[in-house]
């Protein structure tokens, strides 16, 4: 019998590939701030905003890279999704095992994997990172496993917008030009939300200004 989650996550194992289709058609660079070289032997924690994600995964990982998704019914949807897109995936959410998720993370960090963290979610407001200090989960896997947060953001020469979605979800264009900018690398100790705000907004506007756009 075909229960409802194998179902879920085949349905996004087919977005997940729909998804690598588009993407292989874009253009791509890379931006990549200088102090990061000196950082290849530490784990990384990217932290970007909702809404950009979709582009982000043109970019080849230089690790293996684990990511947080809910325990909902979506999230099985995610979870094939991101699988196709060549993430691992632990399970977990804020409100529902998300500790139980947190250590996952920080166990595959541990052993050789960089994460990734949507910090404005996962409902908004969008672009302001969700708790402070210990309660930002990015920032809690970086200092539990002596890693450094990376500041993450994309910019698409042509997109489709999804104006009614509370992130404001970018869809590039095929064809389009897509911009990757990876910032200069944070300390997560004593790292705030407001000043990861701000490196990843810098982060968009480099990406916006390779593009020559006006941030």
């Amino acid at each position: 019998m075909i229960t409802k989650e194998t179902r879920r996550r085949a349905l996004g194992h087919a977005v997940g590939l729909v998804a690598r289709a588009l993407l292989r058609t874009v253009r791509f660079s890379l931006l990549t701030h200088p102090d990061l070289d000196a950082t290849q032997r530490l784990p990384w924690v990217l932290a970007f905003w909702h809404g950009q994600q979709l582009a982000l995964h043109r970019w080849p990982k230089r690790r293996r890279t684990a990511v947080l998704v809910s325990l909902s019914d979506d999230g099985e949807i995610q979870t094939g999704a991101l699988g196709s897109l060549g993430l691992v995936v632990e399970r977990g959410s804020s409100s529902r095992g998300g500790a139980m998720g947190l250590k996952g993370i920080v166990r595959r960090m541990r052993h050789g994997h960089d994460a990734a963290f949507a910090v404005d979610g996962p409902r908004g407001p969008r672009g302001v990172v969700r708790g402070d200090g210990d309660r930002v989960g990015a920032l809690l896997a970086a200092r539990l496993a002596g890693g450094l947060v990376v500041p993450l953001a994309s910019a698409c020469s042509s997109a489709w917008v999804l104006a009614r979605t509370w992130d404001r979800f970018e869809i590039p264009r095929p064809f389009s030009r897509v911009v990757v900018v990876l910032g200069a690398p944070l300390d997560p100790r004593g790292l705030d939300g407001d000043t990861l705000a701000r490196a990843i907004d810098a982060a968009r506007d480099a990406a916006l200004r390779a593009l020559g756009a006006d941030p």
